[in-house]
C-alpha cells in the first residue's frame, strides 16, 4: 500500500535528539559537558593556579621568598641545626600547590586533570585528598632520604600527580563510562597481571625513560629550575602500591 504525499503545510514534528533520549533510567539523557571534572580536582587546580597568580602579581619579591621558605618543603630544616616550627609539619603538604614558573604550572595541571579526574571518580573526593597527601608525603620523603642536607625549596604537585600515574597503571588505563563520568574501571590489578598488559607495561617504560632523562639534567622547556625526579619516583611507588588502601569496596552482592 503506497503512503500518502507529507504535507508541506503542516508543521514539522521532531522526536527528542539523541542527547535528549532516555538513559535508560526514564530520565533523559542531558548534554556532557565540555569540561566535566571533578569538583575536588577542579578546586586543587583553582587553588594551584590562585596560589601562582598571588604570588606572581601581588607579592614582592621578599614576600614571595618569605613564603618559599615557609611553605616549600627544605630538607635542611630536618637536619637538625634548625627549630622545627609549625611550618615543619605544613610544608610536606603545601609545597605540592606552589609551583617554579607557568609551565610548570600548566603542565602539571594538564596532567592533574587527565590522571586526576578518572582517579576522582572512582574513589571519591574524601580519599582522593588523602591519596594526594599521601602521595605527596611518600614523594618528598624520598627525596629527602636521598638528598637530606639540601637547601634547594622542592615545589610543585608532580609528585602526588605521579602517584595518580601510578595507581592508573594498576588499573592497566582501563575506563568505565557507565555512570556518565569517566572513572578507572575494573578491579586493581594484581602486580603479574600489570607486567602482562601492554598498556601499563609501554606506560611504564616511557614514565621512567622520561624521568631518567629529566634526572641526567633535560627539563621541561619554560622551565630553568632542576626537576626533582626522585620526588616522582617516590610518589608514583606510593600510588601503585598504595592505592589498594583508598580504593572504594566493591557493593557487595
Amino acid at each position: 500500500m503506497s503512503q500518502p504525499a507529507p504535507d508541506d503545510s503542516a508543521p514539522e514534528r521532531s522526536g527528542p535528539s539523541d542527547a535528549d533520549r532516555p538513559d535508560g533510567t526514564g530520565r533523559p539523557r542531558g548534554r556532557e559537558p565540555v569540561f566535566n571534572l571533578p569538583g575536588v580536582v577542579t578546586a586543587l587546580i583553582a587553588a594551584c593556579v590562585g596560589i601562582h597568580l598571588v604570588r606572581v602579581y601581588l607579592l614582592t619579591y621578599a614576600q614571595d621568598l618569605a613564603l618559599l621558605v615557609r611553605f616549600a618543603f627544605i630538607p635542611l630544616r630536618y637536619s637538625g641545626a634548625y627549630a622545627l616550627d609549625v611550618y615543619a609539619f605544613v610544608s610536606p603538604l603545601s609545597y605540592s600547590l606552589l609551583h617554579g614558573s607557568a609551565a610548570h604550572l600548566v603542565v602539571n595541571m594538564v596532567w592533574l586533570a587527565a590522571f586526576g579526574s578518572p582517579l576522582a571518580v572512582r574513589i571519591g573526593n574524601a580519599r582522593f585528598l588523602l591519596f594526594w597527601a599521601a602521595t605527596a608525603l611518600a614523594a618528598v620523603l624520598l627525596h629527602y632520604g636521598l638528598h637530606p642536607l639540601d637547601r634547594v625549596p622542592l615545589i610543585g604537585a608532580s609528585g602526588a600527580i605521579s602517584g595518580m600515574m601510578g595507581a592508573a597503571a594498576r588499573f592497566a588505563f582501563r575506563i568505565d563510562r557507565s555512570s556518565g563520568r569517566g572513572a578507572f574501571g575494573g578491579p586493581i590489578l594484581s602486580y603479574r597481571a600489570v607486567l602482562r598488559s601492554r598498556p601499563a607495561v609501554t606506560f611504564l617504560a616511557v614514565w621512567l625513560a622520561i624521568n631518567l632523562v629529566t634526572g641526567l639534567g633535560f627539563g621541561t622547556p619554560g622551565m630553568t629550575a632542576e626537576i626533582a625526579w626522585e620526588a616522582h619516583i617516590g610518589g608514583f611507588l606510593a600510588g601503585f602500591f598504595g592505592i589498594a588502601a583508598f580504593d572504594r569496596r566493591p557493593p557487595a552482592r
